[in-house]
């Protein structure tokens, strides 16, 4: 390796330090959710040691823990990492590009957008029941439709937001405004569909809309990653642009970034991870908004390190939410998306008056 003769050896060993701080603290993140990853597939119902767990997992026992882990626990718990850190990133995309602190899939609207697909097809197409044995609870008949109708939805409301910027010349600020007015669009769309149905698909549509990781399978699951990951690596591909981004756009255009390309697919790939995890899981707020806000007070704004290390405190946060809904009054589970709008609504408004302190 050349050393650059341009750069003293106190600049090189400061810059090692820079880095080496971000580093270590996206290692211990990564530590923080394995161990809570651990600790989640073991507590339960039928409790398990992090020894079975980890025997099972290698494929040493057999019976009624691997089927408890392999079929009901990892996937819940790879679920919540996966969703809490697609999230998490698409927040700080979002953030980052709409240079907008506020900016989140919930505050633009994304996510009403979803509830509104699947309340179209919980009650316009009777994907909603109650099941013949009287228990009371709640069933989707057609859970693939009422994904897909999310999903349809949601990146509607995208397509609809990219051509206010694109053609209208909303600007980026605006572009959250704009988010606002659409969720309260959709929210009284569903408040007039629940208005002229029955009690049955009304409560459908309830339990849809809380947050809940246990109901993906394996197959979901999948598809959640795919489209993650994907995006993960397209974010990380661009994170210069990002960085240039921050300085405000006529400096990233002298520095010959396309912005309203960085922008456009940067909305894209957030809302398209946005939609895929809404339509499978549910509304989840508040990850994409708190995440981002408690990494930067950690590394900084480089989106270097921003983005991957929101993505680890996305999991974190998420999985750390799903076992509390678990543990707290067990054996009754709570819905996901509440204990992280209950645990982040707190923590976020605290943030903005650290912050307005701090100015």
């Amino acid at each position: 390796m050349v050393r650059d003769e341009t750069m003293p050896d106190g600049g090189i060993s400061h810059y090692l330090r820079y880095t080496w701080k971000k580093k270590l603290i996206m290692f211990g993140l990564v530590a923080m959710t394995a161990v809570l990853a651990l600790y989640a597939i073991s507590a339960g119902s039928a409790e398990l040691s992090p020894r079975q767990v980890l025997r099972t997992l290698l494929g040493q026992t057999e019976g009624n823990s691997q089927i408890i882990i392999w079929s009901i626990r990892l996937p819940r718990v790879l679920a919540s990492m996966v969703a809490g850190m697609g999230l998490a990133v698409a927040g700080t995309v979002m953030q980052n590009i709409l240079r907008n602190p506020l900016a989140s899939p919930s505050t633009l609207g994304i996510a009403q957008g979803a509830a509104f697909g699947a309340a179209l097809a919980i009650i316009g197409l009777g994907a909603g029941s109650t099941p013949s044995t009287g228990g009371g609870a709640l069933l989707i008949n057609s859970p693939y439709i009422v994904t897909i109708s999310a999903f349809v939805a949601a990146m509607v409301t995208t397509l609809i937001i990219l051509f206010l910027a694109q053609y209208k010349g909303v600007s980026p600020e605006s572009m959250v405004l704009a988010g606002v007015a659409l969720g309260s669009l959709f929210s009284a769309a569903i408040m007039l569909l629940q208005y002229f149905t029955n009690d049955v698909n009304v409560a459908a549509v309830v339990f849809w809309t809380f947050g809940d990781v246990g109901r993906v399978s394996w197959g979901e699951l999948g598809i959640m990653s795919i489209v993650v990951f994907g995006s993960l690596i397209f974010f990380l591909f661009n994170r210069w642009n990002y960085n240039a981004l921050n300085s405000g756009a006529e400096t990233a255009k002298g520095l010959g970034v396309n912005v309203e390309k960085t922008r456009q697919l940067g909305m894209f790939f957030a809302s398209l991870i946005t939609a895929t995890v809404v339509s499978f899981l549910g509304i989840i707020a508040f990850i994409g908004l708190v995440a981002p806000h408690l990494v930067k007070r950690l590394i900084g704004g480089d989106n270097r390190f921003l983005i991957p290390a929101s993505g680890m405190m996305g999991a974190l946060l998420l999985l750390a939410a799903d076992t509390l809904s678990r543990r707290i009054i067990a054996p009754v589970v709570l819905p996901v998306g509440a204990v992280t709008s209950f645990l982040g609504a707190p923590l976020f408004l605290y943030l903005l008056v650290r912050g307005s302190k701090l100015r």
